[in-house]
């Protein structure tokens, strides 16, 4: 990440990027990144199907002997918690930035366009083998504060101590005590059977969005003659020759297999998943996922007006 020297000027310049270029989509909209239902209950309604049974409203249901639910509004205050991996895999990058500057820019689109009317932002910070917490407090000098210190982390040398993902997503779940926003920020390396059931755990009670943080030589090989690939988390090095071009074809085979995986587990969780590569324009990633992100948002009451229609789907009525 950044360096002890001219850490505080490259901040500013990041803030001013992601205010310019992404905090106008977000004027009126308190949740932002994760459009979706707040905590606070609105409304009980009759149940249709597609509703989140966790909003099932039991009370309700007993008197009218129909099954209920109860709308959610959003909280006018929002509590966002990051997990940011800043394990040894994270010190590596082949594209405009190396994983762990594009974790610090995750963090601080997070920060910024969730830091308004009082929002608390707070953090895990996953480095050398334990968790650094930064208790939530609002305000821009704060933000900034947490973005310095992630800034000046030190890098985990080749198999220096690490801790697994699940056991920090799980520390971050146990220790959340009010509904809130919470924001994963890893490359996901880690066997995606160690971290699916608490990523899961921690969806229950609280909105979460995965950024998943990607390089481009995890996917491909480039044909350069022989290099010396050095696994970070356990430090084994290893000679390849990358002028077969069946090793090509079977590494990004083996790659894409990887990334789907991850993929179908955090799908599998509830969470909200954006991929941000070290080689694209990151912010331009995340417009297209909070637009994403309002769509869906947008379609599912129509969705579910649509489903409590006489006639509509689901109801068993003529459509004719």
């Amino acid at each position: 990440m950044t360096g002890h020297l001219g850490a505080e000027p490259v901040l500013r310049r990041l803030e001013l990027s992601i205010v310019r270029r992404l905090d106008g989509l977000l004027q009126g909209d308190h949740l932002g990144l994760l459009p979706g239902p707040g905590s606070e209950p609105a409304d009980a309604r009759a149940y249709a199907p597609g509703d989140d049974v966790r909003h099932m409203d039991w009370n309700v249901t007993a008197r009218m002997s129909e099954p209920h639910v109860r709308d959610m509004v959003a909280d006018r205050e929002l509590e966002t918690w990051v997990l940011l991996d800043a394990s040894a895999s994270m010190d590596f990058g082949t594209g405009l930035m190396e994983k762990r500057d594009l974790a610090l820019a995750a963090v601080a689109a997070v920060g910024f366009l969730t830091d308004r009317t009082g929002n608390r932002v707070g953090a895990h910070i996953l480095h050398g083998g334990g968790v650094r917490r930064v208790p939530a407090r609002s305000g821009r000098p704060r933000l900034l504060s947490l973005l310095n210190a992630v800034s000046r982390l030190p890098r985990v040398p080749p198999g220096g101590p690490s801790r697994p993902l699940g056991t920090a997503i799980e520390e971050l779940r146990r220790s959340l005590r009010r509904r809130c926003l919470a924001v994963v920020v890893s490359d996901l390396l880690d066997d995606p059977a160690t971290w699916e059931g608490p990523l899961r755990l921690l969806g229950v009670r609280h909105q979460v969005l995965v950024v998943e943080v990607v390089d481009p030589r995890e996917l491909t090989l480039p044909d350069v003659g022989v290099l010396t690939l050095t696994d970070p988390e356990t430090g084994r090095r290893r000679e390849v020759s990358t002028a077969s071009a069946r090793l090509r074809e079977r590494y990004a085979q083996a790659a894409a297999r990887q990334r789907g995986a991850i993929g179908e587990a955090v799908r599998r969780s509830g969470a909200a998943h954006m991929r941000l590569r070290t080689d694209r324009d990151w912010i331009r990633d995340v417009v297209t996922h909070v637009m994403t992100q309002r769509r869906l948002a947008g379609a599912a009451p129509a969705m579910s007006a649509a489903r409590r229609a006489p006639g509509g789907p689901g109801t068993g009525g003529d459509a004719a």
